[in-house]
């Protein structure tokens, strides 16, 4: 099943942003799209204030962060 965006973007307002939802609480098939789209759109701040704030786990912070490395060049 291919993610609606809107849904994404909804599900990582309330879980990222305001704690009203939990990562139990979305549909398992948006999981990854609305880490991806927390990582693409949230700032840092935003990611480590869900994680103090208990809205999100140590364990889907870490998945979250995943999605915001950009790949290093090889050196020369």
């Amino acid at each position: 099943m291919a993610a609606n965006p809107l849904l994404t973007k909804q599900y990582a307002v309330c879980v990222y942003v305001y704690g009203t939802r939990k990562f139990e609480t979305v549909v398992a098939d948006y999981h990854e799209p609305v880490k991806q789209y927390a990582a693409g759109t949230y700032t840092l701040e935003q990611i480590d204030n869900a994680l103090v704030k208990g809205y999100i786990t140590e364990a889907e912070y870490i998945e979250t962060m995943k999605y915001t490395k950009v790949e290093e060049a090889p050196a020369e």
